[in-house]
Parts: C-alpha cells; sequence; structure tokens
C-alpha cells in the first residue's frame, strides 16, 4: 500500500488549507495510506480531518522552523510522495526532502497568483526567490487554475506546461447536504429584502471596502442586505465605514461559520470582490448551492470559472459603481439554479482526487 503525506502548516480556515482536507476526504477509502503532517496541528478543520487519516503534530511553531522534523519524519516514515501546500511551506519541504535524503516523489502545490500576491514582511519577500531556486526540484508542480500555473511559470523561469493545473477539490456530496440544513440568523425569513453574501478572510485582498461602499450606493436604490462571514484583520477599518456609510442596519458580519454553505443556498447572490485569487473557492460553493454570483475578474480563477462571464457576472477590481450596477442586475436577471449546479460540479472532488493520484502514483 502507498503511503502519501501532506504538508500544510497548520488549518487555520482558508482556502488551501480546506483543498487538502478535501483531497484527503476524497483519497479515504482508496486503498492508500494517508499521513497529514501539520507544522501545527491547529485551526478550525482539525475536527474535519478523516479519522482514518494519521495526523502529525511537528509543533515548532514557525513554518521555517519545521524543516528538520519535517526531514525525520521523512527518514523515518519514507512516504512514497509528499503533498506541499502554500509557497513558504513549499520551500520547506524541498528543504526537509533533501535533507533527509530520502527518494520520496515531491508535489507542490501553488495556491495564488504569485505576481499579484503581496509579500509584506522582508523575510517574506525573500519566498519568491527561494521558490525560483527551489521549486524546479520537484517531480511535480501544480497549479490550482490556468492563470496561476502560466504565472508562476513566467515568475518562475520555468519552461512552459511544466506546472500542471488542476482545479480544487471543491463540490461533493457533503457540500450539497450541508447547503440544506437550516439557518437561524433572523434575516433569512420568508418575505424578507433580497440578501447579498460574501464569503473569506478580512484581509485587504478580499476587498470588501469595495464592496461595502458598492453595497451602499445598491442601498439608495432599494432595500436589500449585507452579510459578510469571515474573521480578519480588517474587521474594525470595515466596521468603520459600515457606520460612516449609515448602512449599520443593514450590514452583518457575524465572523467565522462552519456551514457557509446554508447561508449561500439561502442568498440572493454571492459577490467575490477580491484582488487576486489563485482560483477562487467560494465562488464554485455558491454555485454549487444554487446562488447566482457576482465576482471581480482579478487574477486568476474567477474568468475560468465564469468562463468569461456565462454564468455569472465579472466586474474590474475596485469599481465599486460598475458592482452596485452587477448588483441590480444579477437581482433582475438571475441565472437558473440548475444552470449553475451544473457547472459546479466540473469542480468535483473526485475530479481533482483522480488528476493528483495521476501524478502521485
Amino acid at each position: 500500500m502507498k503511503r502519501i503525506t501532506f504538508f500544510v502548516p497548520n488549518l487555520h480556515g482558508g482556502g488551501a488549507e480546506r483543498v487538502a482536507v478535501n483531497l484527503l476526504k476524497g483519497m479515504v477509502g482508496r486503498d492508500i495510506s494517508l499521513d497529514l503532517v501539520l507544522a501545527n496541528a491547529e485551526g478550525k478543520y482539525l475536527h474535519e480531518v478523516p479519522e482514518k487519516v494519521r495526523v502529525v503534530n511537528l509543533a515548532t511553531g514557525r513554518v521555517l522552523t519545521a524543516i528538520l522534523p519535517l526531514s525525520v519524519y521523512l527518514k523515518r516514515n519514507r512516504p512514497d510522495a509528499l503533498v506541499s501546500h502554500l509557497n513558504h511551506a513549499n520551500v520547506v519541504a524541498v528543504l526537509a526532502r533533501e535533507l533527509a535524503a530520502e527518494k520520496t516523489k515531491l508535489i507542490l502545490v501553488e495556491h495564488d497568483t504569485l505576481s499579484a500576491g503581496k509579500f509584506k514582511s522582508i523575510r517574506a519577500r525573500c519566498v519568491p526567490q527561494f521558490m525560483k531556486w527551489f521549486y524546479p526540484r520537484a517531480e511535480a508542480i501544480v497549479g490550482v487554475s490556468k492563470g496561476v500555473a502560466e504565472d508562476l511559470e513566467f515568475q518562475l523561469g520555468l519552461p512552459k506546461g511544466r506546472v500542471n493545473i488542476i482545479y480544487n477539490p471543491v463540490v461533493d456530496d457533503e457540500l450539497m447536504t450541508k447547503a440544506k440544513m437550516p439557518l437561524e440568523h433572523p434575516w433569512f425569513q420568508t418575505d424578507s429584502p433580497p440578501i447579498f453574501l460574501a464569503v473569506g478572510r478580512l484581509t485587504p485582498q478580499k476587498d470588501f471596502s469595495t464592496l461595502i461602499k458598492a453595497f451602499a450606493l445598491f442601498r439608495k436604490q432599494r432595500a436589500a442586505r449585507l452579510v459578510i462571514l469571515g474573521e480578519g484583520e480588517s474587521r474594525t477599518e470595515l466596521e468603520a465605514m459600515i457606520n460612516t456609510l449609515g448602512i449599520i442596519d443593514d450590514v452583518s458580519m457575524p465572523g467565522f461559520v462552519a456551514n457557509p454553505f446554508a447561508y449561500m443556498s439561502k442568498s440572493s447572490a454571492f459577490i467575490l470582490s477580491s484582488r487576486w485569487e489563485g482560483l477562487g473557492n467560494a465562488l464554485i460553493e455558491a454555485m454549487a448551492c444554487g446562488c447566482p454570483v457576482i465576482s471581480t475578474d482579478c487574477p486568476s480563477g474567477p474568468q475560468e470559472i465564469l468562463a468569461g462571464g456565462k454564468y455569472g457576472e465579472l466586474v474590474s477590481v475596485g469599481d465599486s459603481v460598475a458592482l452596485a450596477k452587477s448588483m441590480l442586475q444579477v437581482l433582475e436577471n438571475p441565472l437558473s439554479r440548475d444552470v449553475l449546479i451544473e457547472r459546479a460540479k466540473y469542480f468535483s472532488v473526485d475530479r481533482a482526487v483522480t488528476e493528483y493520484l495521476s501524478l502521485l502514483c
């Protein structure tokens, strides 16, 4: 039986962490021994790891200090393949394998559009250079969208076609079941005003400030409400903006919720306002729940997910006026739930697992 190991810094509520957990769920029962190695065994998705997956906690604090413990793990356990997620962890994975001197096959998964990402600290700004040095040593590199793959090849000087494109494992039976669960939020009642929904970390990348400005413009024309699910560093700034714009009674920010799919299935429209994305999992999740969608045409995923606007509205990044117009349009002419659900099925867990296993085995 083959042993496949996944390496992720932690399981806090981000898209890459969700992808890792979904891949593990999809691989359980396929005659594979599965390990999940974490720099720190913490995060909201930890309880979702299947029981049959062995969780190894390196307990290193920072990811950088996981190089030696990860190399010791590789030497002792000798997995057939190591699948690493997120660029700083990927660099650590390459160094750990070199130190272990094992023949473990290494697959690096890139979740972000490198050229669009903002590296704040001096240490973080070194990551792209480390990627340029170390990524070519992996047996396979995966980009979660065509845009991510092409950008990575250009930024790292890799040959065209060197990065495999595998869309994220998003849609499965569990998502569809959770979408049908009841919701206790007081706004989701029959005959309530339309509700726009957004989901994501409260960070500059998600650009919820543009969404809030667009909603304020829309709210001048007709009654509606806005729900933003997620937590993060920008909460105070966003709450101040909501108060200044006078829309505090029509905006709800409940924080991180375990089941956003119940919100998606009951909202009038879902909005992704990001400045950049690797793919845009939440956009696919909303479509799988039958919710009409609007997205910024940001690098890299939304253009691919929505097939250039066939399955949802695409607007320019940071344009609150255009976003407000699209909000009105999607309420007046929503796409059929069946069409949205069928499109979302393309991004299934089964499809992604099959494509990953073709690289791993």
